[in-house]
């Protein structure tokens, strides 16, 4: 089980290194962000819903309030017309009413108190999405300029890298030339000297180096001679 644990830890290090690689810091910012907005605009459509209700339920209160007014008329009117009957069965209604009327302004209240709880979250929360938006802009501001920066660097030291590859292939050339010459210059020697023949015809032919050679030898001769006398033999 131990080994399994390990394992697993090792895959999930490996998972979230390349997700690392791959992630924009910038593109989270704003997945966030957005993530805090529909947040805020459910807060507002919340508040939205419970003003309504609330606004419904005092125009209901308004009309059971004028219909009070209307039972309380019929009332009096009845009694003036002798229907004592048709007086009750108005206060009756009005006493109801009064009663719903209560009920009504009771849930009002809760609902106002809601509706101020709600309110005040909203503005809570705008301001905390403002200030993260705000900070959001600076940090993607400041990736983009540490993006730029280094790309710039590694372009820079791409052409760096360049150059010492282009100073290093001058070199060689370099010395390649300076190992020609030199070459070239000791072919030449050897031609000169003879050990080597120049097909070219720019040297010495056939006829000539034996000439060269007789003359070579009656001057060695001559030498030997002239060193004999100087020895008295």
């Amino acid at each position: 089980m131990g080994l399994i644990d390990r394992m697993s830890t090792v895959i999930k290090a490996k998972v979230n290194k390349i997700l690392n690689k791959f992630e924009d810091p910038r593109e989270t910012l704003d997945y966030s962000y957005e993530k805090q907005l529909e947040l805020l605009q459910n807060v507002k459509r919340g508040v939205a819903e419970v003003t309504t209700a609330k606004k419904r339920l005092e125009l209901q209160k308004m009309k059971l309030e004028q219909n009070i007014t209307k039972l309380d008329e019929q009332a009096r009117g009845a009694l003036k017309a002798g229907r004592e009957d048709l007086a009750r069965i108005a206060l009756e209604r009005k006493s109801t009413s009064q009663t719903e009327i209560e009920s009504l302004t009771k849930q009002i209240a809760d609902i106002y108190k809601e509706q101020e709880k709600l309110m005040a979250t909203e503005k809570r929360l705008s301001v905390k999405v403002e200030s993260f938006r705000s900070t959001k802009e600076t940090i993607k501001a400041q990736y983009s300029a540490a993006e730029a920066q280094v790309k710039i660097t590694e372009s820079v030291s791409g052409i760096s890298e360049e150059m010492s590859d282009v100073g290093l292939a001058v070199q060689r050339a370099q010395d390649k030339t300076e190992d020609m010459k030199a070459r070239a210059s000791a072919l030449d020697e050897l031609v000169d000297s003879g050990t080597l023949e120049d097909v070219t015809g720019g040297t010495k032919d056939d006829i000539e180096r034996e000439l060269s050679k007789i003359k070579s030898k009656g001057e060695v001769d001559e030498q030997l001679e002239s060193l004999k006398k100087e020895m008295g033999k």
